[in-house]
């Protein structure tokens, strides 16, 4: 089994979430998506809506019989991306992990806690975003791992890590930071973050 990992805050989980998963489905012959919704983003000072909101919200928002919204992070004790995969790999010894996140993440993936030991356990699946794409392929990990690039995105499932492919799919702007920005996170069956809906 080929599983895709996408971690992030989901805060909150919206319809580019949705787009790049079931992208990443067809184009990646992966055969489920966990999404692994974060207690918390290191790289952010603003924390993020209660994770049992955030998850909750995901599973209205991402309804796919080949997807499951998890909070595997904070039931694994773990708090970073190398430690998550490296957890999963133990636990899961017989699936094959590939890492799934926008190219606005590959941008910054230097920043990440041992950034260069996610690409050595898994294959990573970068997938376009508006106004990031030559940014990501000029970022400092591509340029690093550029010898591991492979050319499509059916090749990754069963690519020996490193090995990560950069995926043009249709472009959705939605942004989790303007939905919170225009005060829609929420209004739409979700107690916004810090207040008590009883």
């Amino acid at each position: 089994m080929v599983i895709g990992l996408l971690g992030g805050s989901f805060d909150p989980a919206h319809e580019g979430h949705v787009l790049i998963t079931t992208e990443a489905l067809k184009r990646m012959g992966l055969d489920q998506v966990w999404w692994l919704v974060t207690p918390g983003n290191p790289l952010k000072a603003r924390q993020p809506a209660p994770l049992a909101e955030r998850i909750a919200f995901g599973k209205k928002v991402m309804r796919h019989p080949k997807v499951r919204v998890t909070g595997l992070e904070a039931a694994l004790g773990t708090r970073f991306t190398a430690a998550t995969i490296a957890r999963l790999q133990a636990i899961y010894p017989g699936v094959r992990f590939v890492w799934l996140m926008g190219a606005d993440n590959l941008v910054q993936l230097h920043r990440w806690d041992r950034w260069q030991e996610i690409l050595r356990r898994v294959p990573v699946g970068i997938l376009a975003r508006p106004g990031w794409g030559t940014r990501a392929r000029l970022s400092k990990a591509a340029q690093v791992f550029r010898g591991a690039r492979v050319g499509r995105g059916e090749h990754l499932a069963h690519a020996v890590a490193p090995a990560w492919v950069f995926v043009n799919l249709p472009m959705n702007d939605a942004s989790s930071s303007a939905i919170r920005a225009r005060g829609e996170w929420g209004l739409k069956g979700t107690a916004k973050p810090g207040i008590d809906k009883a």
